[in-house]
């Protein structure tokens, strides 16, 4: 019973601690994610990277099992025990939050990746506007090259093994100009239950606990590898969605296969067209018709999927996720996904795509 009461006690302080850690970024920045935690991450991709399927995902269905016994052990005794049971369950969490942050979130409160990069946050419409023009007849572009005939939509070659593997060559052409960004030790894997992420309405997660890169396999192909990457971003330490949004634009328009380019080039346009669509309707109709067809029969083929998943099943993952994200530093809670369109807006300014 002492265990109990001293890991319930440590819960408080640990919830008390991240209430101050907030305030140092640049210690976090230096001490955890770029000191004990690739080191951690390193060793976690290493021992099970080559493992074939998702230890994570087995993880969590052995943790939910452990639970459902619990529980239905505790069910005649918990009113008469109810001290004892609550400080067991204190004390789980305890240990859960702990393990959490050690081993992955403390990544939320590093420094922000504009800072780390010299990048600007705000920008006009006049910028947005230019970089949309410019990133639609990027995105023509890599279409055409594909299919040869701007009216078919992008039929992906590749499995998805290929992709994981291929992704590396992305963050190894990223990482000569940006050493953070250096990958190692592959441990990217399609998760086993990718159909409840279907119906939560997510494309991926990375499990913190094994640092594995879970993909979601079930979804339209061309999106796949800007999926996996933003995985993989995570998995190199960084917490916000926008950020590894970004990332994974960037690692996919790095590859040098023409496919995965598409993928990320193709994923970054769908949200500038988003937001356009937000700000101004009669600019997103001109802009949208500058697409190519073929790129919105892609668009069209994620709707498609989609929504044949579309149930209140996934509205109720989103908002808790959004109140997750924010309770966890990400202020713009499910909205971050699509501010990573302030990023390349402003790192783009000067340069090509």
């Amino acid at each position: 019973m002492k265990t109990k009461y001293f890991l319930s006690s440590f819960l408080f302080i640990q919830i008390l601690l991240l209430q101050i850690i907030p305030f140092y970024p640049e210690q976090i920045e230096e001490w955890y994610s770029n000191g004990f935690y690739p080191i951690l991450s390193l060793f976690s991709r290493t021992i099970l990277g080559g493992i074939p399927f998702s230890v994570g995902d087995c993880l969590y269905f052995i943790i939910i099992l452990f639970i459902s016994k619990w529980l239905w052990n505790k069910r005649k005794t918990w009113k008469s025990e109810w001290k004892h049971t609550l400080f067991s369950i204190l004390s789980f969490v305890s240990v859960f939050y702990f393990l959490f942050h050690v081993l992955w979130a403390l990544n939320y409160y590093r420094e922000p990746l504009f800072e780390k990069m010299e990048i600007q946050k705000d920008y006009s419409d006049a910028d947005l506007l230019a970089f949309t023009k410019k990133i639609i007849a990027k995105t023509n572009a890599v279409q055409n090259q594909l299919t040869k005939n701007n009216s078919l939509k992008v039929v992906f070659p590749h499995s998805q093994e290929q992709v994981f593997e291929m992704s590396m060559n992305g963050y190894k052409n990223l990482s000569a100009e940006y050493p953070y960004f250096s990958y190692s030790k592959l441990s990217t894997k399609k998760s086993l239950i990718s159909l409840p992420l279907t119906y939560m309405g997510f494309g991926g997660y990375l499990n913190p606990f094994t640092n594995e890169a879970q993909v979601n396999y079930l979804g339209p192909m061309y999106s796949f590898p800007m999926t996996t990457n933003h995985e993989m971003a995570h998995q190199m330490g960084y917490a916000s969605e926008s950020e590894c949004n970004f990332i994974g634009f960037l690692a996919s328009v790095k590859n040098d296969d023409l496919y995965i380019q598409y993928s990320g080039y193709s994923m970054a346009l769908r949200y500038c067209l988003g937001n356009w669509q937000a700000r101004d309707e009669t600019i997103y109709k001109q802009l949208l018709k500058t697409v190519h067809p073929g790129i919105l029969k892609n668009y069209k083929e994620s709707e498609h999927f989609w929504k044949q998943y579309d149930t209140i099943i996934d509205k109720g993952f989103h908002a808790f996720y959004d109140q997750f994200l924010k309770v966890n530093q990400q202020k713009d809670g499910m909205e971050g996904y699509s501010k990573f369109v302030n990023l390349m807006v402003n790192y783009y300014k000067g340069k090509k795509l």
